[in-house]
């Protein structure tokens, strides 16, 4: 019993000591190791044996992070103030710099990530933000992809959520969509009031070419007239039939 107490320390140690230079890493893990304080290298994914206190191993998340950006109060380039959130999609590409670059990559790019946000949007106006999303999100994606390049992060892609604005400009952005609707309607009519208008001139010139296609539109007009269930019916006479008579009248001697 003596003997087994006399060698427990022993098994204690050697046990913390295989606890602490033993590592597994999955496969979307890497180890950014560290000796004495220095970048030594990246290592895994697997079994991964360290020199316990010389060396020190920072874990590294491999797969793609999403990254939900707070609502952000910020005021379009036509001064209109709306509240615009995002995500944002990223994953580290270099371990070591992601580490050793910056610290708490993932802290920093969302600061980066709402900064940004303001910046880009605040030179757009609100009709861009509510119809050319892609193209924003686009240009988000730009810049946030620059500046974190020196990270050893790779943004893969950024959402606008939402565009919230007041009640007040909800209101006028209705009025201003139903003056438009209006102006549509008013324009749309006017156009088939002026190719109603050149058919019929283009009619007109047609029937006064020839003044047998006159006559044969007045016996259709009658025929059509006919075929009404009405009381009264009004015969229209042609002036080419009415002309010559009020020229005989003009030359007739007066009493």
């Amino acid at each position: 019993m003596s003997l087994m107490m006399l060698y427990l320390p022993a098994l204690l140690l050697i046990a913390l000591f295989l606890f602490s230079a033993i590592k597994i890493l999955r496969e979307y893990e890497r180890g950014v190791v560290f000796q004495l304080g220095r970048f030594w290298k990246v290592k895994g994914p697997g079994l991964i044996l360290l020199i316990p206190v010389v060396q020190q191993m920072v874990r590294v998340d491999l797969r793609t992070i999403v990254m939900d950006v707070p609502s952000q109060d910020l005021i379009s380039r036509d001064n209109v103030s709306v509240k615009v959130n995002a995500v944002v999609y990223f994953r580290v590409i270099d371990p070591k710099n992601a580490i050793i670059n910056v610290e708490h990559f993932y802290e920093a790019i969302s600061q980066l990530a709402q900064t940004t946000l303001r910046s880009v949007l605040g030179r757009h106006d609100l009709d861009e933000m509510l119809a050319d999303r892609e193209k924003l999100n686009d240009d988000i994606r730009e810049v946030l992809d620059k500046q974190t390049d020196a990270w050893g992060v790779k943004v893969a892609n950024v959402e606008i959520k939402h565009v919230d604005i007041n009640e007040t400009m909800v209101r006028a952005i209705a009025r201003q969509a139903e003056a438009e609707r209006q102006r549509r309607a008013k324009v749309i009519h006017a156009e088939g009031e002026q190719q109603a208008a050149e058919k019929l001139v283009q009619a007109a010139k047609l029937l006064g070419a020839d003044p047998r296609a006159i006559q044969l539109r007045y016996l259709q007009t009658l025929t059509e007239i006919a075929g009404e269930r009405s009381s009264t019916i009004v015969f229209p006479l042609p002036m080419d039939l009415v002309e010559p008579m009020l020229a005989r009248l003009k030359q007739e001697p007066t009493g």
